[in-house]
């Protein structure tokens, strides 16, 4: 008896879950499909956020120190033409280029500087809208981790109430409830489970680890803007 349950066809009398589950039912067989698919593209996404996010923060601590040890704002706008993957970098250009225009439009104008007020508004608009967009590209693809760490035990286990209705189908077609009858239904039926549980747990692990770099991220964006927004006020402020 004990054979029967821990051996699959074509196992030789030892324990081959692959094998078990690729010998399953069709229902199981497309939810074992489903969430292999989701455990692939999951790793896909952890393996692209974390470069990304690893470099962003690089740039962004690399561009910082250029930031704060130059002596011109244009001097550090071709900085920040190379730091592509820094969202400070975007968001001191987004400032920038705003900053530029109201200049221009105040010598044209006869003015010899700007005025708190509208010219600053503008220029904190140019920084949200930049922080908007920035933060919104740092936070692409990781709630699908987190789909995938909610659905994919639920998926799993779908499979495994499918599996288990299955065998007891076979328990009522053969009138018998031996173990060589119920054994290999249940085992794919909870198979499914442990399959799940794969997909689901390093996406939870890296949807937190994510989240947790993005904040920081984040908040560094939110220091460089209130910093950005004093300097203009101290130096071009009349």
């Amino acid at each position: 008896m004990s054979t029967v349950l821990l051996s699959a066809p074509g196992s030789g009398g030892n324990f081959d879950l692959l094998q078990l589950l690729l010998g399953a039912s069709g229902m199981v067989r497309g939810v074992l499909f489903l969430l292999v698919c989701l455990s692939i593209i999951g790793w896909y996404v952890i393996g692209y956020k974390w470069f990304y996010l690893q470099r962003a923060q690089g740039e962004s601590l690399r561009f910082l120190e250029q930031f704060w040890q130059a002596k011109r704002l244009d001097a550090v706008y071709q900085e920040a033409e190379a730091k592509r993957r820094s969202p400070i970098a975007h968001m001191f250009k987004a400032g920038y280029v705003e900053l530029s225009k109201l200049q221009k439009a105040k010598e044209a104008g006869g003015s010899g500087g700007l005025h708190e007020g509208g010219e600053m508004e503008n220029v904190e608009r140019a920084l949200r809208r930049a922080y908007t967009s920035e933060s919104t590209h740092l936070e692409s693809m990781i709630p699908f981790l987190a789909t995938v760490g909610s659905a994919a035990p639920f998926i799993g286990l779908f499979g495994t109430v499918v599996g288990i209705i299955d065998s007891f189908h076979s328990i009522a077609n053969q009138g018998s409830a031996n173990l060589a009858t119920v054994a290999p239904g249940i085992a794919e039926a909870l198979g499914t489970t442990a399959v799940g549980l794969v997909a689901a747990v390093p996406a939870v692990m890296a949807f937190n680890f994510f989240q947790r770099k993005v904040k920081v991220l984040t908040a560094e964006m939110d220091s460089f803007a209130n910093d950005f927004l004093n300097i203009v006020k101290r130096h071009f402020l009349r």
